[in-house]
């Protein structure tokens, strides 16, 4: 659809960076409109995984293919490749997060509203994040510490108050953290419906090994609950896709990118006809699913039973991450509810990044086959990274190691809204004590 267009400015993102001295390689491949988990949807093909099992000493024509993740898994592959030090993504329910769990490399989804949106193509407004993927969480964290400011050009930019009330509210939280020397004090929880019957075995004992070292640390880890958590995939897709068929109504073949002209004797009497000449060959067919599906949940008969419901579905999701954690939400004027068991709450959750090591990529006779790359399995990737997302709450993809098949796991550390700096200090606490032979 967007083939050939020139954007004629930058986003505020790429202009900080640039001010800030860094150096813009290229750009990176990624799912059409940001719209896939395993960047298998993208017009310049898929993205490999660059990553290469310790044991295997195959040339590159002959490794095993795997996917990279997506939407952002062009981003991920290149910083695991050490083509650049930080790459830039979208993450909107995952995209970000996923890949960086399927490369081994740091993916960081910043809390909604801390990072400006303002050039970034829209896929859903309520739930897009600009976000960074990087070789370790020093690279990522100064990244993040020349983008996070207030941007008047973004709408949905976290206000200058509200910022300095989550600084104000995590400095006296953590006054007597000292986590250069240990993790004392640090209350962890494990969310136990972060492991779903989808989850690979696999990937538990390299989870167990960063629970084991937290442990060690000083910190405490406690099982917590989050009973909303098994709707949030169905709720997201909800969402997603209704504010999709919105923003991507703009691309209508008139004002700019692809314009296909209708063929003699095409029916020139309703605009909608026209527009549809160029919108069924522009959007690939993920595009065009959720466009639909978007657009069904937004009619008058659905806009109740599934719109509605998912917004519904939405608070309980944010209302689980306030009353698990012992800083109260700072979006919000009151104070968090206390969990059943009355205990004083958790500053951070921890729980795997995604269900399985990363995927095989379709082979040529299964991209003929539909069925095999648009089928419901992809859709299960992001079970665990949406609920973050439409909480809106700071969320980072560490790696944790190998799993038994040799390729990389990722653990997830996530924090009340506000609380970035907290969830880049624990994962750089992970980061420093994973042993090296096997991240």
């Amino acid at each position: 659809m967007l083939e050939g267009f020139r954007s004629p400015f930058d986003a505020t993102v790429v202009e900080l960076l640039q001010r800030a001295g860094a150096r813009i390689i290229g750009k990176a491949n990624c799912d059409e409109f940001g719209m896939g988990s395993l960047n298998l949807h993208s017009a310049h093909g898929a993205v490999v995984n660059p990553h290469q099992p310790p044991s295997s000493s195959r040339p590159w024509e002959e490794r095993e293919q795997r996917s990279a993740g997506g939407s952002s898994g062009g981003s991920a592959a290149a910083v695991a490749a050490s083509m650049a030090h930080v790459a830039l993504g979208t993450d909107t329910g995952g995209s970000v997060r996923l890949p960086a769990s399927y490369c081994g490399v740091v993916g960081f989804k910043p809390s909604y509203g801390i990072l400006s949106r303002w050039g970034i193509v829209s896929y859903a407004d309520s739930l897009d994040c600009v976000g960074l993927l990087g070789r370790d969480t020093t690279y990522v964290g100064q990244a993040f510490d020349v983008l996070s400011q207030y941007d008047h050009k973004d709408p949905s930019a976290a206000t200058p108050d509200t910022r300095q009330k989550a600084v104000d509210a995590l400095n006296t939280h953590a006054k007597d953290w000292n986590f250069a020397s240990s993790l004392q004090g640090l209350r962890i929880g494990v969310p136990q419906e972060y492991f779903p019957s989808e989850l690979d075995r696999k990937i538990l004992k390299p989870f167990r090994s960063v629970v084991d070292i937290l442990t060690s640390l000083g910190a405490s880890v406690i099982p917590v609950n989050m009973p909303s958590t098994p709707y949030a995939l169905s709720a997201y897709y909800v969402i997603a896709s209704a504010e999709a068929s919105s923003n991507l109504a703009r691309y209508d073949g008139i004002q700019y990118g692809l314009r296909v002209e209708p063929p003699p004797g095409s029916d020139l009497t309703k605009t909608s006809k026209i527009y549809a000449h160029t919108r069924s060959q522009g959007f690939g067919s993920e595009v065009r699913k959720r466009i639909l599906l978007g657009t069904y949940a937004l009619t008058a008969d659905a806009f109740d039973n599934y719109f509605l419901q998912a917004q519904r579905l939405r608070q309980l999701v944010r209302q689980d991450f306030d009353n698990v954690f012992r800083m109260a939400n700072p979006l919000k004027d009151l104070p968090p509810v206390s969990q059943p068991d009355a205990h004083p709450g958790v500053d951070v959750l921890l729980h795997p990044s995604a269900i399985r090591t990363a995927p095989h990529l379709p082979s040529p006779a299964d991209e003929a086959d539909s069925s095999q790359t648009d089928s419901l399995p992809s859709y299960v990737q992001d079970v665990l990274t949406v609920p973050a997302s439409l909480a809106g709450v700071p969320a980072i993809s560490v790696p944790a190691g190998l799993a038994e098949d040799g390729w990389p796991v990722g653990v997830s550390v996530v924090s009340q809204w506000g609380c970035d700096k907290l969830v880049l200090d624990v994962a750089k606490a992970i980061e420093q004590h994973i042993p090296p032979s096997s991240s």
